[in-house]
């Protein structure tokens, strides 16, 4: 079930406004909990760069108005989690996205970084308080976290997904975070060990049940298969787990009969692919008795079947024609291959450019009093560090073939439309592979 908490984030006493902004976000984009950034989308910001494209809409904001508050919102965060089990990381981040699109209505930049590291996947979504157009800021109104809370049950609806249909009033109501101190349950450790064991491939039944006895577990035996850690009261039953989780299903997987369901895997999109026959004299030869021998000839029978039915599907009977596809497919690979690298050396120029514009707007009130200075040494040593980033970001600009530097806006624009075709070529290149 999805749980949102809306919360303001302000300027801590003793930091600066970058060094808050950047605490908040450099713990939500870290790697560790995103897979190394796979699970980061943005709208109309750069994760990457997003500190300082924040800031520079605070500066532009304060000279378009000429307001500036004390105490002020730096920017908001959601936090949004997932019952444990229910949602991928990919839907997860895709539910965050669209409830920052609706909340915000498209008027302020965000990024959405989905945690994975925990039982339960969360997502946390950031958004400037400033708006796109620097002449607004969005105000913390009374029952926003109703609204939050009312557009996220939408969208989970919307994808099939639990939600809290009665949530308790009171001090957290309707924004009750499962968050970090959310307890693993003893069901979800064991379900856990028994996957840690079957990724490992036992040879056999035994040896899993000593395996799972060195990882700490007392096992009961009897009509029902159980096992109990030393935290827990009471054995947990296998048939209690839920599905893949049976005595049968386990000695299934074992026995080879039964692909092994990696759960660490279950996040990516099922695909029918035709599977490689299985080697059956290597098997009897490794120990495996006739009753095997039964399985995997009936096994290979059905795989051949499946080549078979694909291959007339897709007009591939004769060889010259299978040849020819294999030759397209492989020419679109590098086709595509091609274009993506293309977009992504485009991507990391847009991505450099737009620091140095940022480095080169925060240091811009540095370097004036330092030309005025007659290029002072004393002042170059005082100030070493932001001249160095006026500097750079000059000789960058110099580098550019046109006259005109473009605004972070446009490079943005420019950034999401390559993003956009980055990934529909990737899309292309998985489908033209299946074939």
């Amino acid at each position: 079930m999805a749980t949102t908490r809306l919360i303001s984030m302000h300027q801590n006493k003793g930091k600066s406004i970058a060094d808050c902004l950047a605490d908040r976000t450099d713990y939500a984009k870290n790697p560790d909990k995103t897979n190394d950034g796979e699970y980061i989308s943005s709208y109309e910001c750069d994760p990457k760069t997003v500190q300082g494209e924040f800031l520079l809409s605070k500066r532009i904001y304060l000279d378009i108005t000429g307001r500036e508050q004390t105490n002020d919102v730096i920017a908001y965060h959601i936090r949004q989690s997932f019952k444990p089990r229910e949602i991928t990381p990919e839907l997860a981040n895709q539910v965050g996205y669209e409830l920052g699109m609706r909340f915000t209505k498209g008027n302020h930049a965000f990024f959405v970084a989905t945690h994975i590291d925990k039982a339960h996947i969360h997502n946390h979504i950031i958004f400037n308080s400033t708006s796109l157009d620097c002449i607004k800021k969005f105000r913390d109104f009374l029952g926003s976290g109703r609204a939050v809370r009312k557009i996220s049950d939408r969208i989970c609806l919307e994808n099939g997904l639990s939600i809290v249909e009665n949530p308790k009033r009171g001090k957290n109501h309707y924004g009750k975070w499962l968050g970090d101190k959310k307890p693993v349950s003893h069901s979800e450790k064991l379900r856990i060990a028994i996957d840690e064991i079957l990724r490992k491939k036992p040879a056999d039944f035994d040896t899993f049940l000593l395996q799972m006895e060195q990882a700490g577990y007392s096992i009961k035996q009897g009509k029902y298969l159980a096992f109990k850690s030393k935290e827990q009261k009471k054995f947990i039953r296998l048939r209690s787990l839920g599905s893949g989780y049976s005595e049968k299903e386990i000695k299934a997987v074992i026995d080879g009969k039964k692909p092994f369901a990696n759960r660490k895997k279950a996040t990516e999109k099922t695909q029918s692919h035709v599977n490689l026959l299985v080697d059956i004299q290597a098997k009897l030869q490794a120990g495996k008795g006739a009753g095997y021998e039964r399985w995997a000839k009936i096994f290979n029978l059905k795989q051949m079947a499946q080549t078979i039915n694909f291959l007339t599907e897709n007009n591939l009977l004769f060889y010259e024609d299978l040849e020819k596809k294999a030759q397209t497919v492989s020419d679109n690979f590098h086709e595509l291959s091609a274009q993506i690298k293309t977009a992504e050396k485009r991507m990391t120029e847009i991505g450099k450019l737009k620091n140095h514009i940022i480095n080169y707007s925060k240091t811009r009130e540095v370097y004036t009093p330092y030309r005025k200075a007659g290029y002072s040494k004393k002042f170059y040593e005082k100030h070493t560090s932001d001249l160095l980033l006026h500097k750079a970001a000059k000789a960058a600009f110099d580098e550019l073939d046109s006259k005109k530097l473009p605004t972070v806006k446009a490079l943005q624009t420019e950034y999401s439309v390559l993003l956009s075709e980055k990934k529909n070529h990737r899309i292309r290149d998985d489908f033209s592979c299946d074939l």
